[in-house]
């Protein structure tokens, strides 16, 4: 039995199958998936696990090639905000122009709070 780091088997499958210039989107249940896309949903409550916990999570376990975010991450995300209340900036942080599987959603009322 696995103790520590990403317990939940779908997530841990779908990161060990990951390979150079895959994508993994972490986004809130609003967000619209195409059908045919693998999608491991950690929605418990509203909230629970926050987009923080899980981007955490996933950035603990993976080798992170680069990273593109939304403009909103920041403004729903507070934890997560860089020093212009944007997305947190750093090298390979772009943009967001779209994402392929797996699919992560960290939230289901959209923010921490």
């Amino acid at each position: 039995m696995k103790r520590s780091g990403i317990l939940n088997a779908a997530l841990a499958g779908q990161l060990a199958r990951l390979g150079h210039t895959d994508r993994v989107l972490v986004c809130d249940s609003g967000m619209p998936i195409p059908a045919g896309v693998e999608v491991v949903d950690l929605a418990f409550v509203a909230g629970v696990p926050s987009f923080a916990e899980v981007l955490d999570g996933l950035l603990a376990e993976l080798v992170v090639e680069g990273a593109v975010a939304a403009s909103e991450v920041g403004e729903a995300n507070p934890a997560c905000a860089g020093p212009a209340g944007g997305a947190a900036a750093g090298p390979g942080v772009r943009p967001a122009r779209g994402a392929q599987t797996p699919v992560a959603r960290g939230e289901a009322g959209g923010t921490d709070g």
